[in-house]
């Protein structure tokens, strides 16, 4: 097994789980990022429940995304959905005393494994976990284009990057209820895009399609209804003003 790299401790430092290397296989799907600071953050219920994971600050103040993403909905998303889903994973991990200590990709990249009596909460809530985790490091209130590596490979994927937009604001308007809209990177290194429903994410094992995450937007009512209401359209327009593009090339590049 490769030793782990900073970029990855970084990760892990983030998504709350300290020390350890992380003993699972395929790629990688983070890159490092500064934070102000790694406490709990309150929630509705009080103070977060003890256990692995722990609700991180975020790298920019909730009204840095203004005016695409209202402080608003950045607070109630941050502060208490994505808390509840972390509250519900330490829950979960509690009722299995031999899965406390495991690491949360390892626990998403083979759900089977998981005792039935917590794999649906695990599934559920670990990806919750994850995935808002990556959703927020790929936002930036400072405007920005894809450089570098990644640019050359959205051109080389999708013809340009209007049209790479275009086929991802379709795939994402399509999502049908709840659930995600991803940029995924193959052992290749070869650009797709995919969806998942839920809180499901493609380095799962029921994922439809695998790969590593380069860029995802979260399609649930709350990640937006507060400003646009139903209008998912007008949601997928202000994401783009927000993209943090060299965080999303530091994960094309990271494998």
């Amino acid at each position: 097994m490769k030793p782990v790299n900073t970029t990855r401790r970084s990760l892990l430092k983030f998504i709350g789980f300290g020390g350890g290397a992380l003993a699972v296989t395929g790629p990688s799907s983070f890159a490092a990022i500064k934070l102000p600071s790694t406490k709990p953050v309150a929630n509705g219920h009080g103070i977060l429940a003890e256990g692995p994971f722990k609700l991180t600050d975020l790298p920019y103040a909730y009204g840095a995304l203004e005016p695409h993403i209202d402080a608003k909905t950045m607070e109630i998303h941050h502060s208490k959905h994505h808390a509840a889903y972390i509250n519900n994973l330490n829950a979960a991990l509690e009722k299995e005393s031999g899965w406390k200590d495991k690491k949360l990709e390892e626990l998403l990249r083979d759900t089977k494994k998981i005792p039935e009596s917590i794999r649906t909460a695990v599934r559920n809530n670990g990806g919750g976990h994850y995935n808002h985790t990556f959703f927020w490091m790929i936002l930036s209130p400072e405007k920005q284009e894809p450089t570098g590596k990644l640019a050359d490979a959205i051109k080389r994927d999708f013809g340009s990057l209007d049209d790479f937009k275009k086929q991802f604001n379709e795939s994402a308007t399509k999502v049908f209820g709840s659930g995600w809209a991803w940029l995924i990177k193959d052992n290749a290194g070869k650009l797709s895009i995919t969806t998942t429903p839920n809180q499901d994410n493609p380095i799962m094992d029921v994922a439809e399609k695998n790969g590593t995450p380069v860029l995802g937007v979260d399609v649930w009512e709350h990640a937006y209804y507060l400003k646009h209401q139903n209008k998912r359209v007008d949601y997928l327009a202000s994401f783009w003003n927000v993209v943090n593009w060299k965080k999303a090339g530091e994960f094309y590049e990271s494998v």
